[in-house]
Parts: structure tokens; sequence; C-alpha cells
């Protein structure tokens, strides 16, 4: 019989982390995905408003900033228990860069210009290494 409590007593527990969890990737989630809005509103509409075309939908930029900073959420929080900005910032600056370098060639044109390709990229990792110290920090308040 006491056999039978204790497995409540870990199935409850489970559910209870499992909720802990949620709530961490939500808040961190909504988090970083302001935090990338943000920043990608100064980077792009104010510092470098000429490696845009300005013919992207706000709500396709909104939910663009939110699937990523979710994903970068669910990386950090689910298989790295990264909890400090440094932290946060170092492994959102390797995603980062990864992940630009990837989309950059996804979109990659038949002509090839340096500046560009140095600016778009250092652009998109200190934009997700920011976001993912925002990510860290926020976990980190969540114990």
């Amino acid at each position: 019989m006491s056999g039978f409590f204790i497995s409540i007593y870990f199935i409850n527990w489970s559910n209870q982390n499992l909720n802990i969890m949620t709530k961490k990737l939500l808040i961190s989630g909504l988090t970083g995905s302001s935090v990338y809005y943000l920043l990608g509103y100064l980077a792009y509409g104010v510092l470098f408003p000429e490696t845009t075309t300005g013919e992207h939908s706000p709500l396709g930029i909104l939910l663009g900033c939110l699937f990523n900073a979710f994903l970068l959420a669910f990386v950090l929080i689910k298989y790295g228990t990264i909890t400090q900005f440094k932290e946060g910032l170092k492994a959102g600056f390797i995603l980062g860069l990864l992940y630009a370098l990837s989309w950059y060639f996804f979109n990659f044109e038949n002509t090839f210009e340096l500046l560009d390709f140095v600016k778009q990229i250092s652009i998109e990792t200190v934009l997700t290494s920011l976001v993912g110290g925002a990510i860290a920090f926020t976990h980190g308040k969540f114990k």
C-alpha cells in the first residue's frame, strides 16, 4: 500500500515540475520575444535601415520574434540549465551565429558581398546573444 502512495507522490511531483517548467518557458519566452522585437527595431529600423527592404509585415516580424525566442528559451531551459545573463549571452552568441549563418545561406543569391555578409551575421548574432542573456536572466529569477 505504501508503494501506491509513493507512486502517486512522484506522479504529482512530476506534474508540478512540468507546471513550473511551463511557467518558466512562457515567461522567459515572452521576455525574450519582447527584447528581440525591441532590439530588432533598434537594429533594423534605426541603426541599419539599409539592410531591409521595409516590405515586412509588423505582425510577421512579431510572430517571428515570438517563435524564435521560444525556441531559444526551450533550448536554454530544457537542455541547458542556464540561469545567468553571462551564460545566456554566450549560449545565445553560439546559437545566434549558427542560426544567422544558416539563414544567410538559405537566402543566398548569386552575388556575395563580404560587407553585407559580415553586417547581417553580426547584427543577428548580437541580437540573439542579448535575447539569450535576457532569457537566462529571467529563467534564473524563477528557481
